[in-house]
C-alpha cells in the first residue's frame, strides 16, 4: 500500500535506536503554481545505499538539489540533528557531496588539480596540500578510482568516463559523510557502469558513510541499493528496505507496466544457449 511518512512515525521507528544521518521533513518544492516534490518524508542511516526511483518527471533529481541547498523548498532537512538550512557553504561541504549527471570543463586544470579541489572545504588554500591525513586522503581517491596514470593530463582531453571518475576522486576527496548523486552513470559505457557503483560501494564499506542516489536504471538500483525511496508525480509511494519497496506491485502501479515481465525478457536475451 502506498503512503507517505511523517516525521512522528519515522521518530517512533527510530526511538530507541540510532539517529539517522539525514531525515528529510515534509519536503515541498514549487516552480510558481506548479509543484514538483510534494510532502515528501524520508530518513537514511550510516551504511545506507537508498535509491531514489519513479519514472520521469516523479521529482527525482528536485530532491536531491534541495537536500544540496541548490533551491529553495519548504519543510526541512536534518544532518545528523543540524538543520542543513543554518549551514555555511564550506560546513556544508563537509557534510554532504554532490556528484551531478553532466559536469562542464572550461579550464585547463589537470586531473591532480581537479581532484585537489575537494580538500577545500578543510584546507584555507585550494591547491595546499596540508597534513598526512589531506594528503592520505587524496592519494587513496585516486586510488580507488584508478586516476594515476591520469593525474598530470588536462581534464579536457578526459573521455565521458575518465571525467565522471575524476569528479568521483574530487568528491571522495572531500571527505564528506553523505554521498549525493544524480544518475551518477548516464550516459556511461557499461564498464565505467560498474566501476563507479563499485567504488561507491567501497566506499561506503571503508568510511561507514550514506549514499542517496537518483537511478534509472532499476537492475543498477536493486543491485547496489540496500534502501529506496519510490516516487510518482512528486509524491512518495513506498519507502524502506530495497526489497520492500521495489516490488512488483508497486512497480506495476506506479510505472504502469509489468517492469518484472519485462525486466525478465530483456535480460533473458543473454542467457548462454545450450549447446548441441
Amino acid at each position: 500500500m502506498f503512503r507517505n511518512t511523517p516525521t512522528k512515525e519515522l521518530n517512533q521507528r527510530t526511538n530507541g535506536m540510532r539517529q539517522p544521518i539525514l531525515q528529510v521533513d515534509r519536503l515541498s518544492v514549487k516552480y510558481g503554481l506548479h509543484t514538483i516534490v510534494d510532502d515528501l518524508s524520508f530518513s537514511v542511516e550510516e551504511g545506507q545505499w537508498l535509491m531514489i526511483v519513479g519514472p520521469n518527471g516523479a521529482g527525482k533529481t528536485t530532491v536531491i538539489n534541495a537536500i544540496s541547498q541548490g533551491i529553495p523548498y519548504q519543510g526541512e532537512v536534518f544532518f545528523q540533528g543540524d538543520n542543513l538550512r543554518n549551514c555555511k557553504r564550506k560546513e556544508l561541504a563537509r557534510k554532504i557531496g554532490v556528484l551531478s549527471q553532466n559536469h562542464y570543463v572550461g579550464y585547463d586544470f589537470s586531473v591532480e588539480e581537479v581532484i585537489r579541489l575537494g580538500r577545500y572545504a578543510h584546507a584555507p588554500g585550494m591547491f595546499e596540500r596540508g597534513k598526512d591525513k589531506s594528503e592520505a586522503l587524496v592519494q587513496r581517491a585516486i586510488e580507488l578510482t584508478g586516476m594515476q596514470k591520469y593525474l598530470k593530463q588536462s581534464v579536457l582531453t578526459l573521455s565521458g568516463g575518465e571525467l565522471q571518475r575524476t569528479f568521483l576522486a574530487q568528491l571522495l576527496t572531500q571527505s564528506p559523510r553523505m554521498l549525493l548523486l544524480d544518475e551518477p552513470t548516464n550516459h556511461l559505457d557499461l564498464v565505467y557502469q560498474k566501476q563507479i557503483f563499485s567504488l561507491v560501494k567501497e566506499w561506503i564499506r571503508e568510511n561507514g558513510g550514506a549514499v542517496v542516489s537518483v537511478v534509472h536504471d532499476l537492475s543498477l538500483a536493486k543491485a547496489y541499493g540496500t534502501h529506496a525511496v519510490l516516487l510518482q508525480d512528486g509524491r512518495l509511494m513506498e519507502t524502506g528496505p530495497i526489497d520492500a519497496v521495489m516490488t512488483k506491485e508497486n512497480m506495476e502501479r506506479v510505472y504502469r507496466m509489468d517492469v518484472y515481465e519485462w525486466m525478465r525478457k530483456m535480460y533473458g536475451q543473454w542467457s548462454e544457449e545450450e549447446t548441441v
